[in-house]
C-alpha cells in the first residue's frame, strides 16, 4: 500500500466511528462518546494535514471527507436531540440542509456531470459552528459542571448562530450550484 492512501484510510476509520458514537449517545454513555468524538475530530485534522502537506489529495478523499464530517455531525445531533440537549427544529434544519445538498449533488451528477467536492467558506464556517456546538453540548453532558449545563441560556445563542449559518450556507450552495448547472446546461444548448 502506498502512503498516499493514508488520508483516505483515516477518513474511513472516522466513518467507522459513527455507529459506536451514536450507540454510546443513545445509551447515555456521554463520556466515552465525548472521547470518540474528540478522536474523530483529531483524525479529521490529521487526514487533512497529511493530504495537503504531502499532496496526497484525491477525488475519493474530497468526497469521503465531507461525508464523514456530515455523518458524525448527524450522529451527534441526533444523540444530543434524544438527550434533550438540542431542539428538534435545529436537528431538522441541519439534517434538512444536508439532505437538500446531497439530493442536489445527485441531480447535478445525473443531469450535468461529475460533482467536485469543493466546500465553500460559508460551508466551512457552518461545519465549524456545528462541530463546536456538538462538542460543547457533548462536553456538558459528559462532564456535568455547574457552569456548563446543556440548558444554560448561552446555548440558545449558540443554537441561533448554528441555525443562521446552516441556513445561509444551504442557500449559498443552492444558489451557487444552481447557477453553475444553469450555465452548464445553457452552454450545451
Amino acid at each position: 500500500m502506498s502512503w498516499r492512501y493514508l488520508p483516505n484510510l483515516i477518513t474511513a476509520a472516522r466513518i467507522a466511528m459513527v455507529p459506536p458514537l451514536f450507540w454510546l449517545m443513545r445509551d447515555g454513555d456521554y463520556r466515552l462518546a465525548f472521547w470518540i468524538a474528540l478522536a474523530a475530530g483529531a483524525s479529521d485534522a490529521l487526514d487533512g494535514a497529511l493530504a495537503k502537506g504531502f499532496g496526497w489529495q484525491s477525488r475519493l478523499g474530497g468526497l469521503l471527507d465531507p461525508l464523514a464530517d456530515k455523518l458524525l455531525i448527524a450522529a451527534c445531533f441526533v444523540g444530543l436531540w434524544s438527550a434533550g440537549a438540542l431542539p428538534g427544529w435545529l436537528l431538522m434544519l441541519v439534517l434538512g440542509r444536508d439532505a437538500v445538498i446531497v439530493a442536489g449533488a445527485f441531480a447535478y451528477h445525473a443531469l450535468i456531470g461529475p460533482v467536485e467536492g469543493r466546500p465553500t467558506l460559508a460551508s466551512k464556517l457552518n461545519t465549524a459552528a456545528q462541530i463546536a456546538l456538538a462538542l460543547g453540548l457533548l462536553t456538558a453532558l459528559a462532564f456535568p459542571l455547574p457552569w456548563l449545563q446543556p440548558d444554560a441560556p448561552y446555548w440558545k445563542a449558540a443554537h441561533a448562530l448554528v441555525a443562521l449559518l446552516t441556513l445561509l450556507s444551504g442557500l449559498h450552495y443552492i444558489g451557487a450550484w444552481g447557477a453553475l448547472a444553469w450555465r452548464q446546461r445553457r452552454g450545451r444548448s
